[in-house]
C-alpha cells in the first residue's frame, strides 16, 4: 500500500506536517513497516479548506486532519490491509 500526503503549500498550512508524524507513528505502532510505504506529494488536485489531502493506493481523501484522523486511519488503512 503506497500512502501519499500532500504537502504543497495549502495542505501544509493546513497540517501536513502533523498528519506525516501520525502516519509514521501508526505504521510503527501497527508495525506496517513491510506493507505500507509513506510518500509526500506536491497537490493531489483535491484541494479542501479544511485538512490534508491524503492519497491512499488509488483512492484520494481529503479533510484528514489530526482530529479525525484515527478514524481515517481505521478506515482506509487498517481495513484495507485486513481485506487483503
Amino acid at each position: 500500500m503506497i500512502i501519499q500526503v500532500c504537502v504543497g503549500s495549502s495542505c501544509h498550512i493546513k497540517g501536513s506536517p502533523e498528519i506525516v508524524a501520525l502516519l509514521q507513528k501508526a505504521v510503527d505502532e501497527y508495525h506496517l513497516e513491510d506493507e505500507v510505504t509513506l510518500a509526500g506529494s506536491f497537490c493531489i488536485g483535491k484541494c479542501n479548506r479544511i485538512g490534508v489531502t491524503v492519497q491512499v493506493d488509488d483512492d484520494i481523501h481529503t479533510g484528514v486532519t489530526k482530529e479525525n484522523f484515527k478514524e481515517f486511519f481505521t478506515e482506509n488503512v487498517l481495513n484495507k490491509l485486513e481485506r487483503k
